[in-house]
């Protein structure tokens, strides 16, 4: 529950500190006084945006600090969930700097929004106006039958059933997809891989090729410099291999005398024989060069079938088609098993729609089991209230699987006899919305573990007699959990454990709201003041002291 709330340099609170009765406490005041913005700063704690145009004074950060004790509530594994320490007394503070940038903590750590909201819900419920037309919402009808019938733990198993389904139907979506655009395209691939298969292509083939064309195509050429080159070292008058004959004897006969004439006779001895090697390799190129026009015009073709496969891959090498044509057969055997993968992804897919829609019908039971409970017991509070032909009904729909499961539920109402039961937005008056709305909070109140509850005009629209009815409730509700009421009936004022007094005070330059728990003496004449006026009467008194009794 809430044990202390520090509110510094938000709107016109330029200063305020409360500390809440554990019970029940009335905050009254006049109109503009600014009870709404105490409301606001508590929003802030609970996760809610901030707008530096709310900082009282522009130049300084707006601070606002929650202090809750909340060992009573079995919250350890919402700290746990948000991944915080857990302590039996938990701070929540909200900061803005005058350039507009917010801050949250909790216990002093650093948190994002969404922390601070998914803890905040469980230590504060605030009820506005804002709630009540909240209440012709479906989705929140269904809300509320849920925490009626303590749902929580179905709701959170069916919820994890139904994202694991659509995870599994939106893999066997997206593989039958991909299947169905691959298959589109495997005609084309298995075109291509054919094609591919067809060439034969074997790596390095093609620089081969190449030289063998090259080889073939100037045939008459290369023969003829064969010849030439015959001729020059096979000279019967004067070759070049019998000048070499008589150079190296002419070497020989003075090799003796020195190292260096014996050096180039070995030389010149090895140009001879290396001579006569690329003598006998000349002769067997020569006679192996062949100009064969058939052999020359199948050797082009495949040279252009290369040529025509790069160009149309985009390649410039065989090794690259080579790379191309695996890539392709993968991709076609891919298209083969694909069959077999869907079959496992619809078997996944039917399984998890089978275990979501066990926990979708467990669901469903359980909430139809108290419609008529919920109906009849919120039914008879509100004749309590004064709609004494106050009529509940719950129609459900069922829908399609979706997060909140397979029902759609309808709260119907009527306050007047003979008139059948309708949506609640088409036939409830404020007055109505705000009892109803009451009477729904007070049910749930002995539902869910929450340690404060605040209720801003709940008794907009009731007589003081009705009024009188609410706040019994009210400190009935108190017994368990802390109620702060913001009230203008003087009914409801003099029934509270601590009445706080919200007023604004002009004596400075700049107006300024401030706060202070009234007196027995100050609850008095503020109660009075409510029933009178500014000037009340002797009645008016004597009235708020009875109240007060």
């Amino acid at each position: 529950m809430l044990k202390n709330l520090v509110i510094k340099n938000y709107a016109l609170l330029q200063a305020l500190e409360m500390e809440p009765s554990q019970s029940l406490n009335i905050i009254t005041g006049e109109t503009g006084a600014g009870k709404s913005i105490m409301l606001g700063a508590i929003g802030l704690l609970l996760g809610n945006r901030a707008d530096k145009k709310s900082l009282y004074n522009e130049e300084n950060k707006c601070i606002i600090e929650g202090t809750f004790t909340v060992n009573k509530y079995q919250l350890e594994s919402i700290f746990d969930q948000e991944e915080l320490d857990y302590d039996p007394v938990c701070i929540l503070r909200r900061e803005i700097t005058p350039s507009g940038k917010s801050r949250a903590f909790i216990n002093d750590t650093p948190v994002r929004l969404e922390t601070m909201k998914g803890v905040g819900k469980f230590l504060v419920d605030i009820h506005s106006q804002h709630d009540s037309l909240l209440l012709g919402n479906n989705e929140y009808q269904l809300e509320i039958i849920d925490a009626y019938a303590n749902n929580e733990k179905l709701l959170k198993s069916y919820q994890q059933s139904y994202y694991h389904y659509r995870r599994a139907l939106g893999e066997y979506d997206r593989l039958r997809q991909e299947a169905a655009s691959m298959k589109r395209e495997a005609d084309y691939h298995q075109f291509l891989l054919d094609e591919l298969h067809k060439a034969k292509l074997v790596a390095g083939e093609q620089n081969k090729l190449e030289e063998e064309l090259k080889v073939m195509e100037n045939a008459g050429n290369i023969k003829e410099q064969f010849n030439l080159l015959n001729t020059l070292l096979n000279n019967d008058t004067h070759s070049v291999d019998d000048m070499l004959v008589q150079a190296k004897q002419a070497l020989g006969k003075i090799s003796g005398y020195s190292h260096k004439y014996e050096s180039l006779y070995q030389r010149l001895e090895s140009c001879l024989i290396e001579l006569r090697d690329i003598n006998d390799e000349s002769e067997s190129a020569a006679l192996e060069v062949d100009f064969d026009m058939d052999k020359v015009e199948s050797v082009r073709e495949r040279v252009n079938l290369i040529y025509q496969l790069q160009q149309k891959h985009q390649v410039d090498s065989v090794e690259e088609l080579l790379k191309i044509q695996a890539t392709l057969e993968k991709k076609l055997e891919k298209i083969l098993n694909l069959d077999n993968d869907i079959q496992h992804l619809k078997a996944v897919k039917e399984a998890a729609y089978q275990e979501m829609m066990m926990h979708a019908k467990n669901l469903s039971i359980s909430r139809q089991e108290v419609f008529q409970s919920f109906a009849g017991i919120i039914g008879d509070l509100l004749k309590n209230l004064g709609i004494p032909d106050a009529h509940l009904k719950v129609l459900c729909r069922s829908v399609e699987p979706n997060h909140s499961g397979l029902d759609e539920i309808s709260i119907l109402f009527s306050a007047n006899k003979g008139i059948a039961p309708q949506e609640i937005k088409s036939v409830a008056s404020g007055g109505e919305f705000s009892r109803l709305m009451f009477c729904i909070k007070y049910v749930l109140a002995e539902k869910i573990s929450l340690p404060t509850i605040i209720f801003d005009e709940i008794d907009t629209g009731v007589s003081g007699e009705i009024a009188i009815k609410m706040v019994h409730m009210m400190k009935e509700m108190a017994k368990n959990h802390q109620v702060i009421a913001i009230s203008h009936l003087p009914q409801v004022a003099a029934k509270g454990d601590a009445h706080y007094f919200v007023y604004k005070d002009s004596s400075s330059d700049k107006a300024v709201s401030k706060i202070k728990k009234l007196t027995q003496e100050e609850r008095i004449r503020e109660i009075a003041k409510m029933i009178g006026g500014s000037n009340p009467s002797n009645i008016a008194f004597e009235n708020a002291k009875e109240l007060l009794t």
